[in-house]
């Protein structure tokens, strides 16, 4: 039974047997650039109880993608957990994952030529990145990287040219180039209760 069905039979997601306690699901049609994003805690057995949402969240403005590729601008499917680190610009709202507060220098490689594309990556600040492609300068990126989660797409192992930085962060009503992003009140409260394990399933409707 597809995630739409179970949801739609009230406010329990019944998915059979899962290693989280915690699931994020997201669902859209498959050219939409607009989603909705539901919170569920597990409650008994292999159930969970909805915690919060449906919230509108903003999707790749390729839409969703099986296929996805570095550079299409979609949002991948699939079932994923979350990096161990979580990031931003502004000091830790208090999340349970460790935290790094990005500074200049701090980027996410996204050269599919580079050895350590699809990773974080600190050079010196000022200094030239030895990788290019569409790599970003995390700290310069706001009001999207005022926070952020990592979801570990194309991360074990990593493939190159299948698509990288794949984050949960901080909206701006528009479209992104394949993250998913929430309007920051949504995300600071999803960053807060989300635990190491947790896992997030994106799926077209």
């Amino acid at each position: 039974m597809s995630l739409a069905a179970l949801i739609a039979t009230g406010a329990l997601l019944c998915p059979g047997p899962s290693t989280s306690q915690q699931i994020i699901t997201v669902q859209a049609p498959a050219r939409a650039t607009v989603g909705t994003l539901t919170l569920w805690q597990q409650t008994r057995g292999s159930c969970f109880k909805r915690i919060a949402g449906p919230w509108r969240a903003n999707l790749g403005r390729g839409g969703l993608s099986a296929h996805k590729r570095e550079g299409d601008g979609a949002t991948p499917t699939g079932t994923f957990r979350f990096g161990p680190t979580m990031y931003g610009v502004e000091p830790s709202p208090g999340v349970a994952f460790t935290y790094h507060r990005l500074t200049c220098g701090d980027w996410w490689d996204e050269d599919p030529s580079s050895p350590q594309y699809n990773r974080f990556e600190h050079v010196a600040c000022g200094a030239k990145p030895s990788f290019g492609g569409a790599s970003e300068a995390l700290w310069r990126i706001v009001p999207q990287y005022r926070y952020l989660a990592v979801i570990e797409y194309n991360a074990h192992p990593i493939v190159r040219g299948r698509g990288s930085a794949i984050f949960l962060h901080v909206s701006t009503g528009r479209p992104t180039v394949g993250c998913i992003s929430l309007p920051e009140t949504e995300l600071l409260r999803t960053l807060r209760w989300l635990r190491p394990g947790a896992i997030i399933r994106i799926e077209v409707t």
